[in-house]
Order: structure tokens, then C-alpha cells, then sequence
């Protein structure tokens, strides 16, 4: 009888008990391990610059002819940016209600005796920095931001250059998809990673390290549920306008394959489907907006980076001020859009962000092994967010049809 093989997060959730044990038993021995722990942080910033490069490069020059997509293509992607902006926003007002990262020292985990904060820069002074003067410079320095912005500029060039820059699109694109591919190799050693990383943490601090984590998910579940209640809710039944029984009676079709792959590119066909079949949206509007919604729209995830944030600052009692927050909303959004829609992408993402803001990673590999739980729901609302701005959008082109009743097909 041949038996199944247990899937990565099955593994990672073991590497996670193991690092536990490991850690409690052999106390601060334990550090022994934490070279592989360190060896697969490298790992994954080594994935960083090249996937945001590519990714976003070809992400922009998928949208083909400006011209006659000005009109659809400004409305999906100014709302997918208004959408990540709010949920930033709702993540971040959530996380310091909740605080999931006071009260804890992990200074010791960044190999120093204490830390000192790095200045949290102003958002004039993010504007300003956003613009290179030397990108091979900004590659040179992993300078996320610009590196974005000349992304995106480079992808404009290639719509401009037309067929000319359609074989150099495609090459992107082909690029995109190996840094995907790698992604999925470096997280294949995510089980080992966690193992070392959590045993070298629970060797130094004791369980005291799970207070943090768990408050993290709920910080996490909480801004989603007040994610759907503020904004979807009302965006579908004020915006699209469309009966509320209905749409939640077709997107927890969505919601179950989005759950189960935690993958917005995985569970493109039934998203595509709802959208199309029990929605009413044309197919010429969806079958632009949701792959691209998949690429660059993560209102879950960016609800995750903004608490993810604010717990390492306040583990590392780095204090963040009214400007700092502006910044990590217009940082995290434009991140956000070089997020590859797989499993696990999220991970490579938080380590961007706490890059940018001047914060240490180490905390990135406890939140690895816990990471399952979120993204689960980071998917499910990525995915939704998608949907309900091609509604939205549909409805003021006038390409969304009058539902169907339930039952009548």
C-alpha cells in the first residue's frame, strides 16, 4: 500500500514541535543548531531582490496596450491600491490594540546585547528615496523601493515599445516564474529552518516565546474580520450593488480552495468561475483583473505585513511614530504588488518590509512555523479582494449582469 507523503506545512508544523522540544530539553545547547536556522534566512533574502525585479517587471507589462486598457486598467489598480492602503491601516490600528509584541525582549536573538533602532524615515523623505539616481546602486544596497519604481518603469517602457517589447516581457515573465520555482526549493528547507531557528529561541527564552505568535494570529483574524464587515460588505452591496445573501452564498466557493491551497494563482479557475457564472462579471473584464489581482492585490496579506511589523517593533522596543505608520502603509502597498501569488510568498515579503523599516529578521523564521494559520486566511481575503473590486468595476462599465436567483440556472 503506498502511503501519502506529508505536504510542507505538515513538515513545517513538525520542524515547528521539534525546534519546541528541542529547545526545552537542551535549553541554551541548543543554539548548536541555529547555523541552519541562519543558512535559511540567507536563503530566502537571497530570493528578495531578483523576485521583485522580475515579478513586478512583468506584472506591469502583462497589462499589454495602455491605450485600451486606460480606462478599466486605472480603476482595477487604483482600487486594489486603495483597498491594500485601507487594510494596512486596519491591520496596523488592530495591532496596536492588541499589542501582540509588548512586554517581550527577544534582543538577544539578533546576536547583539541590545539592539538600537535604526530612524524610521519620514514619508517625504520615502517619497524622495523612492526615485534612484543609481540602480545599479539600489540593487547593490537591496534598496526595495526603488528597485520597485524602476520595475515599474521599466514595465511601462516594454507596453510602450509594443511588439518590439513583447519578447522582452515574455523573457521577464519566464525569469518571474524561476524565482517562483526557487521559492518553492528554499521552502522545501523551511521545516529544518523553523527547527533550528524555534529551538535556538525556546533554548534562550522558554515558551514565553509563543505570546508574541499567538497574539499575532489573533491580531491577524481580527483585522480580517473587521476587513470584511467595513469594506467588502459594503463595497458589494452600496459599489457592485448586489445582493449580499447571494454573493457570500457563491464566494465560500472561493473560500474553500483558497484556504486549502493558500495560493491566489492556484485558485485562479474557481475564482474566475464564481466570478464569471455566479457574479454576472463579463470574462473580457475578469480575465484581466483577477490575474492581476493575484499578482498585486493582497488586501489579507498586507493586513499580515502591518502586524508583522508592528510586533518586531514593539519586540525590539523600536517606537513607531504617526509618520512611520504613513510610511509602512505606502511601503507595504507597494510591496504588497511584487508579492508572488504562491504559497509562502508572504514570508519573502515580510523580510522586504522589515528590511526597509530598519528592523532585524530574525524573527521571520519563528513566524515560519506558524505561518500555515495565517495564510490561510491572508489568501482567502486576498482572493475576496480581488473579486469584489472586479464587481465593483464591473458595475460602473456596465459589464456585471443582474444576478440570477439561487436555484435558477
Amino acid at each position: 500500500m503506498k502511503t501519502k507523503e506529508l505536504g510542507l506545512a505538515a513538515k513545517t508544523f513538525i520542524g515547528f514541535g521539534l525546534g519546541i522540544v528541542i529547545g526545552l530539553v537542551f535549553k541554551e545547547k541548543a543554539s548548536v543548531i541555529k547555523p541552519l536556522g541562519t543558512i535559511f534566512l540567507n536563503m530566502i533574502k537571497m530570493l528578495v531582490v531578483p523576485m521583485v525585479f522580475f515579478s513586478i517587471t512583468a506584472g506591469v507589462a502583462s497589462l499589454g496596450d495602455l491605450r485600451k486598457l486606460r480606462n478599466i486598467g486605472v480603476k482595477v489598480v487604483g482600487l486594489y491600491a486603495i483597498t491594500s492602503a485601507i487594510s494596512v491601516g486596519i491591520g496596523l490600528l488592530v495591532a496596536n490594540m492588541i499589542n501582540p509584541g509588548k512586554g517581550f525582549d527577544m534582543t538577544a536573538l539578533s546576536g547583539a546585547a541590545e539592539y538600537e533602532a535604526q530612524g524610521m524615515p519620514s514619508v517625504l523623505d520615502t517619497l524622495i528615496d523612492m526615485f534612484p539616481t543609481n540602480v545599479v546602486q539600489s540593487f547593490a544596497n537591496q534598496n526595495m523601493l526603488q528597485i520597485i519604481v524602476f520595475s515599474i518603469f521599466l514595465g511601462v517602457a516594454l507596453i510602450m515599445l509594443e511588439e518590439r517589447g513583447k519578447h522582452l516581457a515574455d523573457t521577464f515573465q519566464s525569469l518571474a516564474d524561476v524565482m517562483y520555482k526557487i521559492t518553492v526549493i528554499v521552502m522545501e528547507f523551511s521545516p529544518i529552518g523553523v527547527c533550528a531557528l524555534l529551538a535556538d529561541s525556546v533554548g534562550a527564552y522558554g515558551l514565553s516565546i509563543f505570546g508574541p505568535l499567538g497574539k499575532l494570529i489573533l491580531t491577524v483574524y481580527a483585522a480580517d474580520v473587521i476587513l470584511v464587515l467595513a469594506m467588502y460588505i459594503p463595497m458589494v452591496a452600496l459599489m457592485a450593488r448586489f445582493p449580499l445573501k447571494q454573493f457570500f452564498q457563491g464566494i465560500w466557493k472561493v473560500w474553500v480552495i483558497t484556504a486549502s491551497t493558500t495560493s491566489s494563482a492556484g485558485s485562479l479557475p474557481v475564482t474566475t468561475s464564481v466570478t464569471n457564472d455566479d457574479f454576472g462579471v463579463s470574462p473580457e473584464l475578469s480575465s484581466f483583473s483577477l490575474p492581476l489581482g493575484a499578482t498585486i492585490n493582497m488586501n489579507g496579506g498586507c493586513i499580515f505585513y502591518a502586524a508583522a511589523i508592528v510586533l518586531t517593533a514593539q519586540v525590539y522596543n523600536v517606537q513607531l511614530t504617526p509618520a512611520a505608520m504613513l510610511s509602512i502603509v505606502l511601503s507595504t502597498v507597494l510591496v504588497a504588488m511584487g508579492c508572488p501569488g504562491v504559497p509562502g510568498g508572504a514570508i519573502i515579503m515580510t523580510t522586504i518590509l522589515l528590511t526597509n523599516m530598519g528592523l532585524p529578521l530574525e524573527i521571520v523564521g519563528l513566524i515560519a512555523g506558524i505561518f500555515r494559520l495565517i495564510d490561510m486566511a491572508d489568501t482567502v481575503f486576498n482572493v475576496t479582494g480581488d473579486v469584489v473590486t472586479t464587481m465593483v468595476v464591473a458595475r460602473s462599465e456596465n459589464m456585471i449582469q443582474p444576478p440570477v436567483p439561487a436555484g435558477k440556472n
